[in-house]
């Protein structure tokens, strides 16, 4: 990678002001292994390339995503970068299995409600005029299983939301490659999700080394021009905030904060 190229790559990252990146709570070491990502994608021939993406289909924000020039064998990757296990862990639920124990902790709270509604007849809301077609109001009940299902509901339904980021990405073929970045020693193999591959910074260099290959996955051509479109607007954000350019109407870049400027 050349020079000029270094020096893009630096430009792109410390052009966000310093608060901006505080208010979204990143810290030094995950900017360090965004510019990282994508220094290793310019030199490994991804020459576009942006942090903070939105990735088309998934709708969830990449930390950093590349692209091949060229219409012929033009490539695309997704690179999430994880500092911390505690971090990786919360992305990489297994989606199917995730599903089962909501499907099944569903059916426990049904089942309990049923129970409850015959021993708890005080509960009724009283809201219909026929009693089979009234319902009960369990919000302050106290009982200790009904609570526990409640409180794993709650933990399951939103790792579906949120926690299988790695999974939803692979399986909607969000780009051709997708790769993690994560400071050494923090995972166990089996954590590392299926099909993604494996970049690893080394101990205090800046050097990343890929541990495990990606899965080829053969992104669609719309989900790669998808990609590169939403890598340029990523780009350009950074660009017009840097030089002070106030957002222009419907151009889809993201919204300015009240004095017009880049947020």
């Amino acid at each position: 990678m050349g020079a000029s190229d270094e020096l893009s790559v630096a430009e792109t990252e410390l052009s966000e002001p310093q608060a901006a990146r505080a208010a979204r709570g990143e810290t030094e070491t995950h900017r360090r292994l965004k510019r990282l990502a994508l220094a290793w994608a310019q030199a490994n021939g991804l020459a576009i390339g942006a942090c903070e993406v939105r990735v088309p289909r998934c709708g969830y924000r990449a930390d950093a995503a590349a692209a091949a020039r060229g219409a012929e064998g033009r490539r695309t990757a997704v690179f999430e970068c994880k500092q911390a296990r505690a971090d990786l862990l919360k992305d990489a639920h297994a989606e199917e299995e995730t599903k089962r124990r909501l499907a099944e902790l569903l059916e426990r709270r049904s089942k309990l409600e049923a129970l409850l509604a015959v021993h708890r007849p005080d509960l009724r809301r009283g809201e219909a005029l026929w009693p089979e077609f009234d319902t009960w109001d369990f919000s302050g009940l106290e009982h200790a299983a009904y609570r526990s299902v409640l409180t794993e509901l709650a933990t399951v339904q939103a790792r579906v939301v949120k926690g299988t980021k790695f999974a939803k990405m692979l399986r909607y073929r969000c780009a051709d490659f997708l790769y993690l970045v994560v400071e050494d020693n923090i995972f166990a193999e089996a954590e590392i999700p299926a099909g993604w591959g494996l970049l690893v910074r080394r101990g205090e260099t800046d050097e990343l080394v890929l541990k495990r290959a990606p899965v080829a996955l053969a992104a669609a051509e719309a989900q790669r021009l998808a990609l590169l479109e939403e890598i340029a607007l990523a780009a350009t954000r950074v660009v017009s905030r840097a030089l002070g350019i106030p957002r222009g109407s419907g151009d889809g870049c993201g919204a300015p904060n009240g004095s017009g400027r880049w947020r």
